[in-house]
This record gives C-alpha cells, sequence and structure tokens, in this order.
C-alpha cells in the first residue's frame, strides 16, 4: 500500500496538511518533526476518529539553524553531517516500515522568513539561514526522499500518479513580482520553483507516468511565518491552516499528467515562474 508524506509536520499548515491527508486518503502518514515526535504524533491525531498505527513520526531537522553562520572549519562540516544523518535515519526506517510501498502524495514544507523591505534590512546570518532552510531543506528532504517515488518499473498500488509538491510562494515568481522586496525569501523560493522543474525532469525519466513535481503556493496563511503581515491581508483571503490544507490536498490530487513540472496556487491557478 502507498504511504503519504510530509516534511516537516509539527505545527501550522505541515500540521494540517498531515490531519487533512488522514482524513481524506485511506493511506498511513509519515510525518517528520525537529522533537518531540510523540507530542507531534498526538498533535496529527487530536479529535479524528484515526487508527494511531496509521502514523509514524520521525525525527528530521530541515532548519537553517544547522549551523553558526559565522563559524568556519571543521567544525561546521561535521555539524552539517550530523543532521543530515537524521534524514539519513529517518529514510533508513521508512524502508524498514513500508519495504515494498511508494509515497503516494509528499508535501515538502520548509521554508522560513526574513523581510527585508531594502537592500539595508539585508543581514548576512540571517541571509543565511533563509537560504539553509529554504533551498537546503527541500534539496536534502528529495535527496534522501524521493527514492520512495514509483519508478517505471515499480508495480503501482495506486492509480493514480504519485506527487511530490513543494511549498513555494507567489512571490517566488519573477514575472508576479509587482511591490519589491522581501530579498532572500523571494530568491530562496524562486529557487524552490527551480528544484521542482528540475527534479519534474529527473521524474519523467526515471517514473514516466507514475510520478510528477510541482510546486504550490498556499496563499496567506495564518500561521507564525506571516504573522506581520495579518493585518494587511482581506480577512477572505487569510487563511487557517486548516482551511489552507484542505485546498491545497484538492488541488493536488485534482492533477494530470499534462500539469507537471508547473507553479500551482490554492485555487488551482497556475502561476508564471
Amino acid at each position: 500500500m502507498p504511504f503519504n508524506l510530509v516534511c516537516p509536520s509539527s505545527r501550522g499548515l505541515s500540521l494540517a496538511l498531515s490531519r487533512r491527508l488522514l482524513q481524506t486518503s485511506p493511506y498511513p502518514l509519515v510525518a517528520t518533526a525537529r522533537k518531540d515526535t510523540d507530542a507531534v504524533k498526538s498533535s496529527i491525531l487530536e479529535g479524528l476518529d484515526v487508527d494511531e498505527n496509521r502514523v509514524t513520526v520521525l525525527k528530521v531537522d530541515v532548519t537553517g539553524l544547522l549551523f553558526d553562520p559565522l563559524d568556519q572549519g571543521e567544525h561546521l562540516a561535521n555539524t552539517q553531517h550530523q543532521d543530515e544523518s537524521l534524514l539519513s535515519d529517518a529514510a533508513s526506517e521508512i524502508s524498514k516500515r513500508f519495504p515494498k510501498d511508494h509515497i503516494q502524495y509528499a508535501f515538502s514544507t520548509c521554508g522560513i522568513l526574513h523581510p527585508e523591505r531594502s537592500p539595508a534590512d539585508l543581514k548576512k546570518e540571517l541571509i543565511m539561514e533563509t537560504l539553509y532552510t529554504n533551498i537546503l531543506g527541500p534539496l536534502l528532504v528529495l535527496k534522501h526522499f524521493s527514492p520512495f517515488l514509483p519508478t517505471k518499473k515499480t508495480s503501482s498500488g495506486s492509480d493514480a500518479p504519485s506527487v511530490w509538491s513543494n511549498m513555494a510562494a507567489r512571490v517566488g515568481s519573477t514575472a508576479d513580482n509587482r511591490l519589491g522586496g522581501w530579498y532572500s525569501y523571494r530568491a530562496t523560493k524562486a529557487g524552490v520553483n527551480s528544484i521542482t522543474k528540475t527534479f519534474d525532469i529527473h521524474l519523467s525519466r526515471v517514473s514516466g507516468d507514475k510520478a510528477f513535481c510541482v510546486s504550490l503556493h498556499p496563499g496567506t496563511v495564518k500561521t507564525e511565518l506571516s504573522r506581520e503581515f495579518w493585518g494587511s491581508v482581506n480577512n477572505d483571503k487569510l487563511f487557517s491552516p486548516e482551511r489552507a490544507a484542505e485546498r491545497l490536498v484538492g488541488v493536488v490530487s485534482g492533477l494530470k499528467l499534462d500539469q507537471r513540472g508547473l507553479f500551482w496556487d490554492w485555487e488551482g491557478k497556475k502561476i508564471e515562474w
């Protein structure tokens, strides 16, 4: 049987996506968290009439807080290696628990935001944290978890193709950039879109019509990441995590093969790169 993956899954939109998948899909869920995996599992299951054995929460750290950006030398290299090992260990655990299964829906959701309204707001330490979380994070998640997507040779347990979704943002669209600002966040989310396109080309070769990759824009979600901007967003465009998750799962589950490798918003509308 296939399984679904949300990485990370501990709060906000990621937590809501985990809960939504359990409610709408018959498949088991693999979720990840930096810490307190038991507490995260309880949060995912809270109030749901779901067998707790359907949920596996593994320890993974995909944030930019992997190292001191001002540190140099061997300590930096060792710190990065130790944190990537969490991903490797999680992948090994998935192999043990689902030895013959593959991912149906994956949501790679890591991201942080340090708003910069002008070049004077740019700070090296925060730029480095943004780059490591928003670019290195999705790349390492791909490296360790994408092997669980079906290949051309996989005997699929589902009629629908598998979908890997990278969480981008409309501000990552160069074509849609009309307001400026948010330099490092825009740059990294544009980078996420580049990762999506490149990875989908890879999947077209190794998976054929059995798997593809897309970028997603969830809208403005009422989470800590966007707290500073709640007051400037109309109420009808400020979504609860639950509503955003409902829309995104609906978009992903409705995508067709000819919509692969593109950038989609919460309404299922294409966003230009």
